[in-house]
């Protein structure tokens, strides 16, 4: 199990779907989660669900001034940062001649922008100690894309490349950037609340997966159990890029 007692780390979109499941889990493991939400009541009703080791804030990814105010605010009250996860996404599903300027935008700003701005808000800080890990929640979909998701592929696939140069940059710093790549999770996101595709049936573990599973994946990459690792990518798909398992 991973050890990650008192640590400090950051989960953003942490109020609900994978995010959430992040946030319960590594307070499950006694580490103080900063519950990070575009709406700050969201946040705090998450971080009250999850009790004393849950602190909320407001935090909308895209913006640099928020990362900056946010980092300050863990400093003052908490003295360190030892993770973050950058978890918040957005999924816009178009045909590939049909997707706007405007929604390729808005998932440039929240799944690649947001994810740059916040490596960098927490790496001045990382540098001081000498030590942090950074933990991108990316996606099959960097690799292995679906009908009707290019942007968002593209975006993914931008944070791949983004880590890996930044493992490369920040590794004699002590801070390690790793990558956690869902395949199909339970959550609204990949359902749309309509329920489990049947499809998830003939991946090779028959089944969808579940927010606990990226949670555990997530843990073991902010824990010292993953402490010769940067740079890595760790695919939680039931097996889903490998082929179905029909007969």
């Amino acid at each position: 199990m991973a050890n990650i007692q008192g640590q400090v780390i950051i989960i953003t979109g942490a109020n609900r779907g994978q995010g959430k499941a992040i946030a319960e889990h590594l307070a499950s493991l006694e580490a103080n989660v900063i519950v990070g939400a575009r709406n700050l009541k969201d946040a705090q009703t998450t971080a009250t669900n999850i009790g004393e080791l849950a602190y909320p804030v407001e935090l909308n990814v895209t913006s640099e001034e928020q990362w900056h105010s946010v980092v300050q605010d863990i400093i003052r009250n908490f003295g360190r940062i030892d993770g973050l996860v950058n978890n918040a996404g957005v999924l816009i599903r178009q045909p590939f001649t049909e997707m706007t300027v405007s929604d390729y935008q808005q998932m440039i700003e929240v799944n690649q922008l947001g994810v740059f701005l916040g490596m960098q808000a927490v790496i001045p800080q990382m540098k001081r100690q000498q030590k942090g890990s950074i933990v991108n929640n990316v996606s099959i979909s960097s690799f292995a894309p679906i009908r009707k998701s290019s942007a968002y592929a593209a975006t993914k696939a931008a944070v791949v490349a983004m880590s890996k140069s930044a493992a490369i940059e920040l590794g004699l710093e002590g801070i390690r950037v790793n990558m956690v790549h869902p395949g199909g999770i339970d959550t609204d996101m990949a359902t749309g609340g309509e329920g489990v595709p049947s499809f998830y049936e003939s991946v090779p573990l028959g089944r969808i997966g579940q927010p606990i599973e990226i949670a555990k994946a997530v843990a073991f990459l902010v824990s010292e159990e993953s402490s010769y690792c940067t740079g890595t990518e760790i695919v939680v798909d039931g097996g889903m890029t490998l082929g179905t398992s029909d007969q």
